[in-house]
């Protein structure tokens, strides 16, 4: 994995431009005020007609046992993809990452998919968007599937809008279970560089609409 310390103050605009050639930045830790760039030599990718929905989650998210929406919270979304965790003891969230990814959330770059539970945000997630390529950064639950959920209504929303490209940077068996593939980073750059070619709108469904199970999973089969 390659790795380049920023020694310089990161703004959202050159976030997006680092995004837009295949970098992305982390921390140490939460308590590190510093960010280096990383450019991993294997890259990890949703292909968005492979995503694997099994009968059980199918289930799940037909029920609508959560509420879904989009960029209702995002500062309650980050908050808890940054908070401790039954598989997360440590976060590389820290004060750096929540100040620009808000910035680019008021620019309109930033989304979030958020499942709430009687009005109880109990799972989400959070990326970036351009053009046609959405790069997601965390995702977090503190209810079974809830996390799963949000990930099945955001393929949807993508696949709806004609996005080409969804990154989620390092491969995990959690996330290889729901179809995420490794690929090397010379085809990850060509990917990248297709979907910067096209345009897609994540908007596609209204942010006020509330999409049922039912409409999301008819979406993963068109």
């Amino acid at each position: 994995m390659s790795r380049l310390n920023a020694p310089y103050a990161i703004t959202p605009h050159l976030l997006l431009r680092a995004y837009s050639i295949g970098l992305f930045p982390m921390a140490e830790s939460a308590e590190d005020d510093q960010l280096y760039w990383v450019d991993p030599e294997r890259r990890a990718i949703f292909p968005l007609d492979g995503f694997a929905v099994s009968r059980s989650l199918a289930k799940t998210v037909r029920s609508d046992r959560f509420e879904v929406d989009v960029d209702r919270d995002f500062d309650a979304v980050i908050d808890a993809c940054a908070a401790p965790s039954f598989r997360r003891e440590r976060t590389w969230i820290n004060a750096e990452i929540r100040r620009l990814y808000r910035e680019l959330f008021d620019l309109g770059y930033a989304h979030t998919v958020e499942c709430r539970r009687d009005g109880r945000l109990v799972g989400g997630l959070y990326g970036v968007t351009l053009e046609s390529a959405f790069f997601g950064e965390s995702m977090f639950h503190l209810e079974r599937d809830a996390s799963k959920v949000a990930l099945t209504h955001l393929v949807a929303r993508l696949r709806t809008a004609g996005f080409r490209l969804l990154d989620t940077q390092f491969i995990t068996p959690h996330l290889a279970s729901l179809g995420a593939i490794e690929i090397s980073r010379d085809a990850y750059h060509s990917a990248l560089e297709q979907a910067l070619a096209a345009n897609a709108n994540f908007y596609v469904w209204p942010r006020t609409a509330r999409i049922t199970g039912t409409q999301a999973l008819a979406a993963l089969e068109n």
